[in-house]
């Protein structure tokens, strides 16, 4: 995918995010099929960063584990992307 077309996939996907500038969730970026990977190296060109996950609260009972992580230390995939405010989504004046 050429620079506008990506821009142009990223325009529509995003949304304004509560903390300022925008935010796709990776569900939609997955949709896209084989551009997804390019999708997301060029939201992180444009300093985009994947959204901090934050830590599940332990659950007690007796079957807690098993509806939390179960430990896994496996690196999970972000849920979404955020864009800074002023990030290149807009068309450049050259363009």
């Amino acid at each position: 995918m050429d620079e506008d077309a990506i821009r142009t996939v990223v325009r529509r996907l995003s949304r304004p995010h509560a903390a300022g500038g925008t935010v796709i969730e990776r569900a939609a970026i997955i949709a896209e099929g084989a551009q997804s990977a390019a999708i997301i190296a060029w939201i992180v060109a444009h300093a985009g960063t994947p959204e901090a996950r934050v830590a599940a609260e332990p659950s007690g009972g007796l079957h807690g584990s098993w509806l939390t992580d179960r430990g896994s230390s496996e690196p999970r995939a972000p849920r979404r992307y955020l864009l800074p405010a002023g990030a290149a989504i807009e068309r450049q004046p050259s363009d």
